[in-house]
């Protein structure tokens, strides 16, 4: 079998079983269908999710849920300004054996799993938050001077209250950057929350059912890297990424006068995993630009921010991409 055939066999195959995961995720996660999708993609590109929303819209209940339908070992740690970050990475406690003898021994934190949820995760101080940055990028931890691997595959889904702020710490941009899209979890539509009422207010309440294992989502990653990418869309997101920073020549005047940062590399990196995740969640076997507009907002929003002058006259950073996004793309089209 050539690896083209290969590779078309890999994705069919893999499209039903993301139709089971999303059709498992939903029977707990009721409705918000780009929420999932956005999520799903997160874990088949073998990143982190940033979820941003209100209390009781479901957030936690998404994690758990992608936890068991994703078949993956997961933890939940509740940031809270007192967190250290050795409740995170674990420490070193000094044992007495049976002889009598003594030696430290490490006791692992919650962050040794496969799926790590960071909830409220702008309530801990920096230096907590700063526990996670290594093992974000690097998949693993230093802890009293020894290199600890994480078991493969190894998420970080964080969750954000947006609106109350007092005693919060904002995360810094090294951090954010290491988040691969930002997931805002919007209110529900009429029709959602009533099917919300009426499956969660019962005598009982229909659970989800495993579809993929931690080796088989592996496999998918791999999978997702080998899916071929036309040159115009890695045109696009090279152009799309460059409009962004004000210090380019090909910034627009609003990015020059309004933008204080622009993303860097790494958002171009997200934005070429990202539209293969959608691609395949579509069943399609190569994204097209249409992809790296529907990407663009949540892989970049948190990558870049508005100056003082900007914020002051009541801009916004999702109005700016998404001027932005269909300029790009309606010149890439034309062209």
């Amino acid at each position: 079998m050539t690896d083209d055939a290969d590779l078309l066999a890999g994705i069919e195959a893999l499209e039903d079983k993301l139709a089971q995961a999303r059709s498992s995720i939903t029977r707990r996660f009721i409705g918000q269908e780009r929420v999932v999708d956005l999520s799903l993609s997160a874990l088949l590109c073998g990143g982190h999710g940033l979820l941003i929303g209100l209390p009781g819209l479901g957030k936690t209940r998404l994690v758990e849920t992608l936890s068991t339908v994703m078949g993956l070992d997961a933890n939940r740690v509740q940031f809270t300004p007192d967190l250290m970050p050795a409740d995170i990475l674990g420490s070193e406690v000094l044992e007495t054996g049976a002889d009598g003898g003594r030696a430290f021994k490490f006791i692992p934190g919650p962050v040794f799993c496969q799926l790590l949820m960071a909830d409220e995760i702008n309530r801990a101080s920096p230096r907590t938050q700063s526990a996670l940055l290594q093992a974000m990028q690097e998949r693993q931890v230093t802890v009293a001077g020894e290199n600890r691997p994480l078991t493969p595959p190894f998420h970080v889904l964080a969750t954000q209250n947006p609106i109350e702020q007092e005693g919060t710490y904002p995360l810094p941009e090294a951090q954010l950057d290491r988040f691969l899209v930002q997931i805002d979890v919007p209110y529900p539509d009429r029709d959602t929350e009533r099917g919300i009422l009426l499956a969660t207010t019962g005598a009982e309440e229909t659970e989800s059912f495993q579809v993929f294992t931690a080796e088989e989502l592996i496999a998918a990653q791999t999978l997702l890297r080998r899916m071929p990418v036309g040159d115009s869309v890695v045109e696009t997101i090279l152009d799309l990424v460059r409009a962004f920073r004000p210090e380019d020549s090909s910034a627009s005047e609003a990015v020059q006068k309004d933008v204080a940062w622009g993303p860097g590399p790494r958002a171009a990196q997200a934005l070429m995993l990202t539209v293969r995740a959608r691609a395949m969640l579509q069943g399609r076997l190569a994204p097209d630009i249409g992809d790296v507009a529907a990407m663009a907002q949540p892989v970049l929003v948190h990558r870049m921010a508005l100056n003082f002058a900007a914020r002051a006259r009541g801009e916004s950073l999702e109005g700016l991409i998404a001027e932005t996004v269909s300029q790009i793309t309606r010149a890439e089209a034309a062209a």
